[in-house]
């Protein structure tokens, strides 16, 4: 990516030295699956930064943010939160060397990625366009990501099924982590202790920890006062005002023909000036929301809601009034600069004033009506191509088609009937796939003998195997999964109770059952979300590396694919059941239940 930013300001600027370039660079990192180069796994590995634990960890970034200056010499961490992060201490070795090996691949993809984007601002200096170039870096995750849950995963598209694998599992994942082979992310332990000096993670938007990053700028024909330091409140949506006023650009009114809308956000230019480091903020009210969880910043205070989930606990039954339903903190940031002094006890007209106001911008921004749904709202049926439809005939093979408009088979029941031609010599070849190396299927001809295979999220494989290989000629073979639940129905309901049943697979040719067995449990929310669905071939990664490796090209000759979903219906004495438990659930006490970590 770095060679291609690079190559790119070089064609521009050779074709016209005098044309100013705009290069907005935005890798991966730090973002999961943690992927550097073994040279940076290396390299993290031989500096032992982490062998003393995440408490050790947090304390010593702490320490060192005083010395630098960053924050106040009197501030204090808040307590480690040992009801869901186990202390370090208190770990097996074999999770303590699992942990080392997560965050060891992490800090080398950070690592990795501030190397590069070092490659591309030494470019700009090379080409002699440094000194008049103003260069905004931000760094990071939203808050650092936590959704590895407490013992870190192998496979983030696990963790978004709700499956969390315990250490012994994951260890048999230690010399593939950062690889190809692995969806890693690391421990949430090191996630909090990365958010330091303020707490919890990205998703908890209530938090400082959630949502406030660092940000480094540079512009030297401009900014005189090097390595000043600036606390004045801003926030994201200030970026473009900001590169306006310095461009002297004028927002444009009409977008090819459309009228835009007024920029939102305050242009930090101000901040530029030495004479203006303590100048009061500009940006003087924002609100900040994710999935039930909200804040509101104004003229120093803050208003949270009181965390009451972790980012591993998505698959609970959400706040069905997270506007109200809730517990409120108040902060002031002048003096309480990472929301460990709780004063809304000492000033309820301030937290009733802001209540009112985050309320007033909510309907401003379009943020009505707050969801608390997590997983419910991946799974939930989203605009698709194949959206509503039961039946779908493919007569060709066809590759590359994303995930939001495939065949979506989860939680349902159905029958893929593929009709081929074998040719003299015998076939082999995919037939028809979704998903990859992390969760999908595949529905294939292995040494002849028609095989239909689920990979449930890299951890077991359910297949249903023909014990011939098809003879030459003209041949139906089809495979039908029955569900056993629910379905999607209960989650409108606030219940998971519908997702991820068993059921029972059949596999046939030409109309004779050749394997029959049941599927105990089936993936609940989602497949690997950047695999795609495939006919004829398989793209990127396949769904069993021990059966074949993609594309993996049909030889048989493909007449027609069709694909027929039956999605199960609630009666109404599901809909009844479903209708008490969440009237059951509906106390009006404010939710805030946190699940221990594991030891």
């Amino acid at each position: 990516m770095a060679d291609d930013a690079i190559d790119w300001m070089t064609r521009i600027h050779q074709t016209n030295p005098d044309q100013p370039i705009f290069l907005h660079y935005v890798p991966g990192s730090s973002h999961a699956p943690h992927h550097p180069t073994k040279e940076w796994v290396d390299k993290i590995h031989a500096m032992h930064l982490f062998d003393d634990g995440y408490e050790k960890l947090r304390e010593r970034i702490f320490e060192n943010q005083k010395k630098l200056g960053v924050i106040p010499e009197d501030e204090e961490l808040t307590p480690w939160p040992a009801d869901i992060l186990t202390p370090w201490d208190k770990l097996s070795d074999a999770a303590k060397k699992l942990y080392i090996r997560q965050v060891e691949v992490f800090a080398a993809y950070v690592a990795y990625n501030d190397h590069e984007i070092g490659r591309v601002i030494q470019a700009f200096e090379d080409l002699g366009k440094l000194d008049n170039t103003l260069v905004i870096y931000i760094n990071g995750d939203n808050g650092t990501s936590a959704e590895g849950g407490p013992e870190g995963t192998f496979s983030e598209v696990a963790f978004f099924n709700d499956v969390r694998p315990p250490v012994d599992v994951q260890m048999k994942y230690y010399e593939a982590w950062g690889t190809e082979y692995a969806y890693n992310h690391m421990s949430a332990g090191w996630s909090w202790a990365f958010d330091t000096p303020f707490d919890w993670f990205k998703q908890n938007a209530s938090r400082l920890g959630g949502v406030n990053q660092n940000m480094v700028i540079s512009w030297p024909k401009r900014i005189k006062d090097k390595g000043g330091l600036r606390e004045q409140f801003m926030h994201v949506i200030d970026v473009t005002p900001t590169l306006l006023e310095v461009t002297g650009i004028p927002a444009p009114e009409y977008v090819d023909g459309i009228e835009q809308k007024p920029i939102e956000g305050t242009s930090f230019a101000y901040t530029f000036d030495a004479e203006n480091a303590d100048a009061p903020s500009r940006h003087t009210t924002q609100y900040f929301e994710m999935m039930g969880q909200w804040v509101l910043y104004h003229d120093g205070w803050l208003l949270s809601t009181k965390v009451n989930r972790a980012p591993w606990q998505a698959f609970q039954a959400a706040n069905e009034n997270p506007l109200d339903n809730q517990i409120f903190q108040l902060y002031n940031l002048e003096e309480n600069f990472n929301q460990s002094e709780d004063i809304a006890a000492e000033h309820p007209e301030k937290v009733k004033e802001m209540r009112a106001m985050f309320l007033e911008e909510a309907k401003k921004y379009q943020v009505l009506p707050l969801n608390a749904s997590v997983a419910a709202r991946v799974a939930a049926p989203r605009p698709s191509l194949t959206a509503g439809l039961n039946e779908l005939v493919y007569t060709r093979p066809m590759t590359g088609v994303p995930q939001g408009d495939a065949p979506y088979l989860l939680n349902t029941s159905y029958t893929i009937t593929a009709d081929i031609r074998v040719p003299e010599g015998g076939a082999e070849g995919m037939i028809a796939t979704s998903g990859g190396r992390f969760a999908g299927w595949g529905f294939y001809l292995l040494d002849g003998k028609p095989v239909f295979n689920w990979n449930l999220l890299n951890l077991e494989w359910v297949r249903w195997e023909g014990p011939d290989a098809l003879t030459p000629g003209q041949h139906t073979v089809e495979f039908n999964f029955e569900y056993d639940g629910l379905g999607l129905g209960t989650i409108a309901y606030n219940s998971f109770a519908g997702v991820g049943k068993g059921g029972k697979g059949r596999l046939e040719v030409d109309g004779k059952v050749v394997a029959e067995q049941r599927m105990e449990k089936t993936i609940p929310i989602i497949l690997q979300w950047d695999e795609s669905f495939d006919i004829g071939s398989d793209t990127l990664t396949g769904i069993d590396d021990a059966d074949y490796l993609p594309p993996f090209p049909l030889t048989a000759e493909l007449n027609k694919l069709t694909i027929k979903i039956d999605r199960p219906q609630l009666s109404p004495e599901d809909i009844e059941k479903l209708e008490k438990a969440q009237a059951a659930a509906l106390d009006g006490t404010p939710v805030h239940s946190l699940q221990a970590g594991p030891n």
